[in-house]
């Protein structure tokens, strides 16, 4: 079983990097947790460099005011690596008539790229970043839609893997679900965000530049998402610290409280190993 700790200054002595997750670690998507901002910045005092890792499909220069307005510092951070970032590169390598299936603030993640963006008729390629309204719609939704991409052999390039995330006390869809719905359809997808190896590949490039070289068993990733966070640590070699109160907490929480029998039944479930947990980064 993971051992719980109470801090994360418990363990850093072991690490010279920490690359931690975002959203379900440092904020729920309304408002920042102050304790886990803390623990980072004491991180990188003890000389730690911290790259975040997230899933925003949009690229990092668009997800720093984002952070800032949810009340997370700067001073939390070394560098931060999106799925935005390296699926750039996917799009860039794929065809170049795109439809945008997601919202329209998220147009500025094919700023830049020799793409052209068109109608979902004329598109030859669909870049996912999400729903068009993740309030209310679920991926069947847009069966008529994926469908029509399918029968023409349209790839999907899913800018954001997560399929949930916390929106204060609610859960919302992310577009790793319509991807998931996509290739259940018999859709082609293509992904670089976690758990695949471009984005871990890239966030260790970021730390180098910044630390110097490090040995891999240095690495420690935080995050709270089995299918992502925790599935692309262990595909990446890398030690985790596991934030049990994020989005899988309803599967093994009594009252309100982790409980650690059931805690250990669903990690076991998961064939998940990680070396430490916590109800929250702190």
């Amino acid at each position: 079983m993971a051992q719980r700790i109470s801090t994360l200054g418990e363990i850093t002595d072991r690490f010279d990097v920490v690359l931690s997750d975002v959203w379900g670690v440092l904020h729920n998507g309304v408002s920042a947790f102050p304790d886990a901002a803390i623990a980072l910045e004491a991180a990188r005092k003890a000389g730690l460099t911290v790259v975040l890792i997230t899933n925003s499909p949009r690229p990092a220069p668009g997800v720093i005011p984002q952070l800032r307005a949810l009340g997370v510092p700067d001073t939390a951070y070394d560098r931060i690596i999106t799925s935005g970032d390296v699926t750039r590169e996917l799009i860039s390598q794929g065809p170049k008539k795109v439809f945008l299936l997601g919202p329209e603030r998220d147009m500025p993640l094919l700023d830049g790229l020799d793409v052209e963006v068109v109608s979902q008729e004329e598109a030859t390629a669909v870049v996912c970043t999400g729903f068009f309204d993740d309030e209310t719609e679920t991926p069947e939704d847009y069966t008529d839609m994926l469908k029509s991409f399918v029968a023409r052999s349209v790839p999907m390039i899913c800018a954001n893997p997560d399929l949930v995330v916390e929106r204060g006390e609610r859960i919302i869809p992310c577009a790793g679900a319509m991807a998931l719905y996509y290739e259940q359809l018999g859709g082609e997808v293509r992904i670089a965000g976690k758990p695949h190896s471009p984005i871990y590949e890239a966030c260790l490039s970021a730390a180098r530049e910044v630390h110097g070289e490090f040995s891999k068993d240095r690495v420690l990733a935080i995050g709270d998402g089995m299918p992502t966070d925790v599935k692309g640590a262990i595909n990446a070699g890398l030690e985790l610290l596991y934030i049990a109160g994020g989005i899988h907490a309803a599967d093994y929480a009594l009252n309100g409280e982790i409980d650690e029998t059931l805690l250990k039944d669903y990690l076991q479930k998961e064939g998940a190993a990680p070396g430490w947990w916590m109800p929250r980064l702190a």
